[in-house]
């Protein structure tokens, strides 16, 4: 096998874009969004939204248009947000997503459901990264993830109307200078 290839099993590629707020840089996040969209899955391809925030009062939500690609992704979400995402008993709510907007100015992602419509906004994007970690290190243990990251400066969301409280901030990302809020393009999870 070549050097170039690497030599682990593809089990999602796609974007998986993330949003976080808080109420103070170091504070406890007051949002926490994990968005994902997936081409290549063992579900085939789909949408998730997995979402905690002030603007829900704190409740937990999953959105998605395919409930096997979500149930899938809870499996990764069991690495990054054990404690919340991962909880398979957390009901599914139907929705349609769509997005717009570039990384030179603004990208947003839009969530319509019987709920209500949530906007996801990230703006004054900084520059974008590559971040490799190969399966079996101590960041995600058996999973290995690449992705493209750009962080942003400045990030909200509103959920039916309602506007979340709190700043996204810089963060650091295995190391390298990130934000709390990224847009996570080409990217791929490998075990």
């Amino acid at each position: 096998m070549s050097d170039a290839v690497v030599p682990f099993k593809v089990h999602f590629t796609g974007e998986n874009s993330f949003l976080r707020l808080s109420a103070e840089e170091g504070g406890a996040d007051t949002t926490t969004c994990a968005h994902w969209r997936g081409l290549i899955s063992p579900a085939g391809p789909g949408h998730v939204l997995f979402l905690q925030s002030d603007a829900t009062d704190g409740e937990i939500r999953v959105y998605s248009d395919n409930e096997g690609f979500a149930r899938f992704i809870q499996i990764i979400e069991e690495t990054l947000h054990p404690e919340t995402f991962a909880n398979k008993d957390l009901p599914i709510i139907a929705a349609k997503f769509s997005n717009s907007g570039d990384i030179s100015s603004s990208f947003t992602e839009a969530v319509s459901s019987a709920e209500g419509e949530i906007i996801m906004r990230w703006s004054d994007m900084g520059e974008p990264f590559m971040l490799a970690v190969a399966p079996g290190g101590e960041m995600l243990g058996e999973w290995g993830v690449y992705s493209c990251l750009t962080p942003a400066k400045t990030a909200s969301l509103t959920v039916a109307g309602r506007a979340a409280a709190g700043k996204t901030y810089p963060d650091m990302m295995a190391g390298h200078p990130s934000g709390m809020s990224c847009l996570a393009w080409s990217e791929t999870w490998v075990r």
